[in-house]
């Protein structure tokens, strides 16, 4: 960053030059990724995507190289601000440049590494002013390897019969052994908070997260998914369904010929399951965990291949709904957030054209709609929840039947070590199947004016500083709040998974009541439920979440199985 701001009037005088300026170009057009030198037999290693992107800000005035923090190993964290008309890539010359600000993120989980390939495309599209129109109007911010750590993990069994790299690939878990992408609630790992460093410190309005998918044998080169939380803005989510991925969807099919539809998985409806591998059942969302006890039911994936079985409609049902994933963490932050499932069993190629193409046509709505994505955003930092009835849990809401299509795989051998990868087959099957795409609320709270958090409860206070949440310490005691009272308090067995770690998941039961003594004390930390990140806040807030402080053990000092009330109070 300070070599960019030292260089800015160098840079101006150099575009003048010719012989500076194809250098430039010839230094982009020459450079190539892991994956496109290696005819896609590898992907990028930690040190390819560093050199890459510096290669690429050495060649190009609009791309700004730096760095957001850094990995539990500690390997500093690499972003890329691609913007025209700015001084630098701080986010105070991003935000005055006025324009939609997009955070475009890959590699969380660093075997699904399709994304990590395709955001270096992207940088070196825009670098040699390819989409110029799409900098008229924002900018982005490129993470392209957010696992860095787990990315160095190579191995050729990591992802199982995913086909290729044929030469391997990280890991799912970052270097503390944790999915990052079950941690934006909790905030463990230092790939989290640097995560959240970044959107508070640049707010972006739009939020890519590049995956590949596990499960079903479907018939889709590429799936997707919105925020799924039915706490998320209808506004937001209005836009998404309605005009955003019908408008991908459409574009990719009409220019490629290559289907794409909401992430899904084939399943008989059994309980458990969820995202990827069993992700529930390993301690995830709610399957094997709080919302599990709440009674929450998620489909179990059937294994590939799996033909039919019986009379019965199958079903396609999303994964889970809480905001530790990414797609529901950025919607409950009030912003748009766009989740890819590159096809696992399609060739490592075809998989990074899927994103390719995915992220193309996503820019291009958002740059033909950049005011309407802006105004809906400021709208739902405006727009007050206080009062309201919120969801503190959820299930998934069995919809009406849909046309799914399925697919096939046949056996291919790994050349490096024999092992069995499917490959997609271009084979499709359209299935009617019920539509089990989103949530419904199983639980809920009504919005408080003003929640109460003891200064005691310091881990609590600091991880909703950490998240931006705004706070105020009160210097004087307030009376007239109310207390939650208990009536059911259970903690869940430690599994020690990847995806909660050597967390108890615990719930909370028993209802918001009046009473004379409920008094917060001088020291206090006051969270008023009007500001932007309320929403967040109370999913954080709310004693019966399955996916925030009470769940999370931020409180288990005051909240043992003898504890009759909330240490957290209200004024309604």
């Amino acid at each position: 960053m300070p070599r960019r701001l030292a260089l800015v009037t160098f840079v101006a005088a150099s575009l003048v030059v010719p012989g500076r300026a194809q250098q430039q170009s010839s230094a982009l057009a020459n450079l190539k990724t892991t994956a496109e030198a290696s005819g896609y037999t590898s992907t990028s290693t930690y040190d390819d995507v560093v050199k890459f992107m510096k290669t690429v800000d050495d060649a190009s005035p609009i791309v700004f190289y730096t760095t957001y923090g850094t990995t539990y190993e500690g390997r500093p964290m690499p972003l890329a601000i691609v913007g025209t008309g700015i001084k630098d890539g701080s986010p105070a010359a991003v935000k005055a440049s006025g324009k939609l600000r997009v955070h475009i993120q890959a590699n969380i989980h660093a075997g699904e590494v399709e994304g990590k390939e395709s955001a270096q495309n992207l940088l070196r599209a825009l670098a040699m002013g390819q989409h110029a129109e799409w900098l008229q109007n924002m900018v982005l911010l490129v993470t392209p390897i957010f696992n860095a750590d787990g990315n160095e993990k190579f191995s050729m069994t990591n992802r199982g019969r995913q086909n290729g790299p044929i030469n391997g690939e990280g890991t799912r878990a970052n270097g503390q052994g944790i999915n990052i992408n079950r941690d934006f609630m909790k905030l463990e790992t230092p790939e989290g908070r640097a995560f959240v460093k970044l959107w508070n410190d640049y707010d972006p309005q739009v939020g890519f997260d590049l995956h590949t998918s596990d499960g079903s044998t479907h018939g889709y080169y590429l799936t997707y998914a919105p925020p799924l939380n039915p706490d998320t803005s209808d506004s937001i989510m209005s836009i998404m369904k309605n005009d955003w991925f019908p408008f991908v969807t459409t574009n990719i099919k009409s220019k490629h010929g290559w289907d794409t539809f909401y992430y899904g998985n084939v399943s008989t409806g059994a309980r458990g399951g969820g995202r990827g591998r069993g992700d529930a059942a390993g301690g995830g969302a709610a399957g094997g965990g709080a919302a599990g006890a709440a009674g929450r039911a998620t489909p179990t994936p059937e294994p590939v291949g799996a033909p039919p079985q019986g009379a019965q409609p199958r079903i396609w049902a999303t994964f889970e709904h809480v905001p530790r994933f990414h797609n529901n963490y950025v919607g409950m932050r009030n912003r748009f957030a766009l989740l890819s499932e590159a096809y696992a069993y399609a060739t490592f190629e075809d998989r990074i054209k899927a994103t390719d193409y995915f992220v193309e046509e996503s820019l291009n709505f958002a740059h033909a709609n950049a005011d309407t994505i802006k105004k809906t955003v400021e709208a739902a930092d405006k727009e007050s929840i206080i009062g309201k009835v919120e969801a503190t849990r959820a299930q998934m809401k069995r919809g009406g039947m849909i046309q799914i299509l399925m697919g096939e795989v046949e056996d291919e051998k790994n050349p490096n070590n024999g092992a069995v990868m499917n490959r997609r087959k271009d084979v499709v099957h359209p299935e009617q199947m019920v539509d089990m795409l989103w949530f419904e609320p199983s639980k809920t709270e009504d919005v408080g004016h003003e929640y109460y958090v003891p200064a005691s409860a310091t881990k609590a206070v600091e991880l909703l500083q950490t998240h931006g949440i705004k706070m105020r310490q009160i210097t004087s005691p307030v009376r007239g709040l109310e207390q939650f009272v208990i009536t059911s308090n259970t903690q869940q067995p430690v599994r020690n998974s990847i995806d909660t770690g050597t967390h108890g998941l615990r719930v909370l039961d028993g209802s918001w009541q009046a009473a004379p003594d409920a008094t917060a004390p001088a020291g206090a930390w006051v969270v008023e439920m009007n500001q932007p990140l309320a929403r967040l806040a109370f999913y954080l807030l709310a004693p019966t979440s399955d996916d925030g402080l009470t769940a999370w053990n931020f409180l288990d000092d005051s909240l043992g199985a003898d504890a009759k009330t909330y240490p957290i109070l209200r004024k309604k």
